[in-house]
């Protein structure tokens, strides 16, 4: 029997090998899509800043039936239910509402788009949560400096406790 050459077969295994190599690791060409986006497009990193980025949400109070239909799942029964309560005092009077005819997933999910409005002086610890980035220890905190002399004195301790963006938003959430 004829043995073949160790430098025949080597060749072609170090082919197959490089080919699967390169087909694993896939392609740095510097015009890869995933690596430069269109002229004019945001780069992946920068849409997905950008999607993370606090947004505002609207007022249980003021929103319209078109607004509120704008919540995803919302349905007409549902902004009834929403229009029937109001004022709002508190977010929680709201979940509480609410709770009558949904479940509390279903409550968390519509506060990713509606608030309650804020009363510096007023409102309780869940309602001043609200805001983005603040947690229930900085928001007991706010509580336990009241009274504030003027929203503009709440902002500023706001102010020390979350980022200037949950800030500009915080803002619309005061009444």
């Amino acid at each position: 029997m004829i043995q073949p050459s160790p430098k025949r077969c080597a060749l072609p295994l170090f082919t197959f090998v490089f080919a699967a190599l390169v087909a694993a690791c896939g392609s740095n060409a510097p015009n890869a899509p995933a690596n430069n986006p269109a002229p004019g497009q945001p780069s992946p990193a920068a849409s997905q800043a950008v999607n993370n980025a606090p947004k505002a949400k609207l007022d249980l109070n003021t929103a319209s039936e078109a607004d509120i239909l704008t919540i995803p799942g919302m349905t007409k029964r549902m902004v009834h239910e929403f229009e029937e309560y109001r004022p709002y005092q508190s977010i929680q009077q709201f979940r509480k509402e609410m709770g009558k005819y949904v479940s509390a997933a279903v409550i968390a999910d519509y506060e990713k788009y509606v608030y309650v409005p804020i009363s510096p002086n007023g409102s309780d610890a869940a309602t001043i949560q609200q805001v983005p980035g603040l947690d229930a220890t900085e928001a007991a905190a706010l509580i336990a400096g009241r009274p504030y002399a003027s929203t503009d004195a709440f902002l500023g301790k706001l102010a020390e406790k979350i980022t200037p963006a949950e800030l500009a938003i915080a803002k619309t959430y005061i009444r």
